[in-house]
């Protein structure tokens, strides 16, 4: 099948209502990631230095060196930038996710003890700091499991969250395989978490951040001061705070990295953030632990047959009739790239739509035909198509006076002689009068015109289908 595993659609136009606790209009999370000690170093039996995420902009590994200066920045990160943030979390008693990355939490365990004393969340941020995008799904898998086993050893418990960062295509995937998580966060899509199904599993994804995020000190075109970084902050909250209030209430973000903003000279600007939405109501600081089982009982995954993975039969059966007695349009659609953002009612209508536009006359015209008179004699005789019954008895159309029906088989004879086509309108958006009067309006139509219009009626009548089946 050609199908697209990218979702490009999301939760549509319409997100659901977060029902943060308490009515609360946004909620703001901050993940203080510790990588320190972790990194790229051949004292951990890496090929060379790291170079990414340094005072060093543009930094290269030195293959099979040290890198003094590399070295020194992250350990200043653990050393000093970790208990100022320590100092400036806690005396807000504002709560935090921690990233730890295992083997750095191994070897930090002064700054472990003081992440749990204040009830930090500390999830999995892998074995190492390290790039996995040419890893083999193997390799990527060992370390994973190897990063659980440590990270439980060296803190106690289980991580009950995951964010590798510099990911592969398979992190995902490998996550939910291991069944463990409740969340997993490498993923940047959205302003709220959703699921993902992977087999007979789900997996709650909690999106993470990378323009809320210290790391743009340590890139081109990032953050120059942390007048920067507070303004960007500031506006980021406003605009979801704003949209709370309006009741679509979201998740912010905030990434931080100890030897990043944990500097003198930036740590400010992350304070001042925090009192400015300390000073709103209705903001509920939280873990992502707390998010995801915010998640987990207010939004609970609800699987449906989604249009993208059914076999061909399957898809024919559901959706044949959609296009009155036009099983080809679907035959067709089925072999379209289809992918999540087909299955809503909207994305497949936009396939099967296709299909029909792209026919030739001939085809469209053989769809027309196809359709029964609106109120006629299939209709009294009880053989009209499942769909076409409730959309005629909705307006209306099977409770008709003998005068209304004799009416009625008038218009419809006089369009159908005129044009060569039964008079096809979306029943669901008319009542008897309506279409009494569309029937008046559009009989002298040219045939093109009224070609052009039964074609907009039957993709109408096809959406309105479409919309009693799927989300």
């Amino acid at each position: 099948m050609n199908r697209y595993p990218r979702d490009m659609r999301g939760y549509g136009a319409e997100a659901p209502d977060a029902r943060w606790p308490a009515g609360a209009k946004i909620a703001v999370q901050f993940v203080i990631n510790y990588e320190e000690g972790g990194e790229n170093c051949v004292l951990h039996h890496d090929a060379a230095s790291e170079a990414f995420l340094s005072e060093i902009v543009g930094a290269a590994p030195w293959p099979g060196q040290r890198h003094w200066n590399m070295e020194s920045i992250y350990e200043y990160g653990a050393r000093a930038g970790f208990w100022r943030l320590h100092r400036l979390f806690t005396g807000l008693d504002i709560p935090a996710t921690v990233y730890g990355v295992a083997s750095a939490l191994a070897r930090s365990p002064e700054q472990l003890g003081a992440m749990q004393a204040a009830g930090w969340e500390i999830a999995s941020h892998g074995l190492k700091w390290i790039e996995y995008k040419d890893a083999s799904r193997r390799s990527e898998r060992d370390d994973m499991v190897e990063a659980i086993r440590l990270h439980t050893e060296v803190t106690g418990e289980r991580p009950r969250g995951w964010y590798t960062g510099r990911c592969s295509e398979n992190t995902v995937d490998l996550v939910a395989e291991d069944g463990g998580f409740d969340y997993v966060s490498d993923s940047y899509c959205d302003d709220l978490p959703y699921w993902i199904e992977a087999g007979e599993r789900e997996q709650l994804v909690i999106p993470y951040t990378l323009d809320c995020n210290d790391m743009r000190f340590a890139t081109p075109q990032g953050f120059n001061s942390g007048d920067q970084f507070y303004t960007y902050l500031k506006d980021t909250f406003d605009a979801l705070y704003a949209e709370g209030e309006a009741g679509a209430a979201k998740m912010m973000s905030v990434g931080l990295h100890c030897r990043l903003i944990g500097r003198p000279g930036r740590v400010m600007a992350l304070k001042r953030f925090m009192e400015y939405a300390q000073s709103h109501a209705d903001v509920w600081f939280a873990r992502r632990i707390d998010i995801a089982q915010h998640w987990q009982e207010n939004h609970p995954h609800q699987r449906f047959e989604r249009p993208s993975e059914m076999r061909r039969e399957r898809f024919v059966e559901l959706y044949g009739s959609i296009f009155e007695h036009s099983p080809w349009i679907a035959e067709r659609a089925f072999e379209l790239e289809l992918g999540p953002a087909h299955d809503s009612a909207c994305g497949l209508h936009h396939a099967l739509t296709r299909m029909f536009r792209s026919a030739s006359d001939a085809e469209r015209l053989g769809v027309l035909k196809a359709h029964p008179d609106l109120a006629g004699k299939l209709a009294q005789a009880d053989r009209l198509t499942e769909e076409s019954t409730s959309e005629q008895a909705g307006a209306g159309l099977d409770a008709l006076t003998d005068a209304e029906r004799a009416q009625f088989t008038r218009l419809n004879n006089d369009y159908t002689a005129r044009h060569g086509f039964p008079f096809i309108i979306a029943v669901r958006d008319n009542s008897k009068a309506s279409i009494e009067e569309a029937f008046a309006r559009r009989i002298d139509n040219s045939r093109d015109e009224e070609m052009r219009e039964a074609c907009k009626q039957v993709e109408r009548i096809a959406q309105l289908r479409l919309q009693d089946l799927l989300p």
